[in-house]
């Protein structure tokens, strides 16, 4: 990976957020013999749909694939932990965004997987197998997003958080691109505000949006295909998620 992608920025934490990495350093797990009816139930969101499949690599490859692809990983990452996780928008066919949480309503997490792309005027075109692609080699990293129109700001956010000094610690970049249009709830860990966010306002539990890593960008888009390394970050959420909640138990 190119020294461009690496970002560092220091940033405060509330003394309850610091509590919560530490608990996640530690590597804290959900107790593997609780009773299958109180193990907490996540929802794994996977974004967009086979008919409008976001954003295209600069490869050509569609951003729902790469969408359903963690998601299946961060499913299997979430269960075993002994935690149960439930596939949104499995078969790809749910176009509505609300539809989406409101099939979830019992859950006590929704989170939403994403790819990242960058705005029309950064792309610039090259030839990948006969065909002319766009990509950007300017941004990298993942992000992670929470809207103050969820009914629990304070766990969404302390969760992103949580997930993002996950990543951090096992050596995935954040990004600083959508710290030019989104206000930071957490720089350190690239969290950040977006109030209109349709899965996020709707739905009834904390709600997290996960941008993986930038699908434009020509090095990164490689690192995002290889299962191993989805593999890797799916544990990092997986891990993070359970024990934020598991914390505010």
């Amino acid at each position: 990976m190119k020294k461009s992608l690496a970002y560092r920025t220091n940033h405060w934490l509330p003394c309850r957020l610091v509590v919560i990495v530490g608990v996640v350093a530690a590597g804290m797990a959900v107790d593997a013999h609780a009773d299958s009816t109180e193990r907490p139930r996540i929802a794994v969101d996977i974004g967009h749909t086979l008919a409008a499949s976001g954003a295209t690599s600069a490869r050509g490859r569609t951003e729902f694939e790469f969408n359903r692809d963690l998601a299946l990983q961060v499913s299997a990452a979430l269960e075993r932990l002994d935690v149960r996780a439930e596939l949104v928008n499995a078969e790809g066919a749910i176009e509505s965004l609300a539809a989406r949480p409101a099939q979830v309503p019992d859950a006590e997490f929704f989170l939403s997987i994403h790819h990242d792309s960058v705005s029309e005027s950064e792309l610039e075109y090259w030839e990948w197998q006969g065909e002319t692609q766009r990509y950007s080699d300017r941004w990298a990293g993942h992000s992670l997003f929470v809207s103050r129109r969820n009914p629990d700001l304070g766990r969404s956010v302390l969760c992103a958080v949580t997930i993002g000094a996950r990543l951090q610690r096992a050596g995935f970049v954040s990004t600083q691109k959508n710290g030019r249009q989104r206000e930071y709830a957490d720089r350190q860990h690239a969290v950040h505000f977006y109030d209109n966010l349709v899965v996020l306002y709707r739905a009834r539990q904390p709600a997290v949006l996960f941008e993986a890593g930038v699908i434009k960008h020509r090095d990164e888009e490689l690192l995002l295909r290889e299962p191993r390394r989805q593999a890797l970050m799916a544990g990092e959420i997986a891990t993070g998620i359970a024990a934020c909640l598991a914390a505010g138990r």
